[in-house]
């Protein structure tokens, strides 16, 4: 075993999750320890830490756990499903991946933005305006001042 390995504990706190969380990513292929001692124990180097970080970085950008684990296979877990992917390939095509992911969640993002600014925008109006939104006037839905649909964040905040 090589000195900078780290147990499983150590490594943990390195790559910021816990215990569970590695079993469960070992579980389903997503990492492996770089070694075993004779009694069982794992140890990981901490560069493994980086893959960890990714796996969450994907899922926080909404892919499943399967859906990682196809997306940064090993070159090893490709062969023998048909002609061996070149390891650059492999990993151009994962970054490629991860990229539009980002794409997709940074638009999604800036849409969201638009709504809470539309939101914030028509909540000033209700400074000006003697209604508040209660049962009595169906949650100020339309509203008094305009006849209009409030925003729907606004909408279901005032529920």
């Amino acid at each position: 075993m090589n000195g900078e390995q780290l147990k499983i504990g150590d490594f943990a706190k390195l790559a910021g999750t816990n215990l569970r969380t590695l079993r469960y990513y070992e579980e389903l292929g997503l990492i492996e320890p770089a070694s075993r001692s004779n009694g069982g124990f794992r140890y990981y180097r901490p560069a493994d830490a980086n893959r960890v970080h990714l796996i969450q970085n994907l899922q926080h950008l909404g892919l499943q756990l399967e859906q990682i684990g196809e997306l940064i296979k090993s070159k090893e877990d490709r062969e023998g499903s048909g002609p061996e992917i070149p390891w650059r390939a492999r990993i151009e095509e994962a970054l490629a991946q991860q990229e539009k992911l980002i794409e997709e969640r940074i638009a999604f993002l800036q849409h969201q933005k638009v709504d809470v600014a539309a939101a914030r925008a028509k909540l000033s109006d209700c400074a000006t305006c003697d209604a508040r939104p209660d049962e009595s006037n169906n949650f100020c839905e339309p509203c008094a001042l305009t006849g209009k649909s409030l925003p729907h964040l606004l909408s279901a905040l005032f529920r």
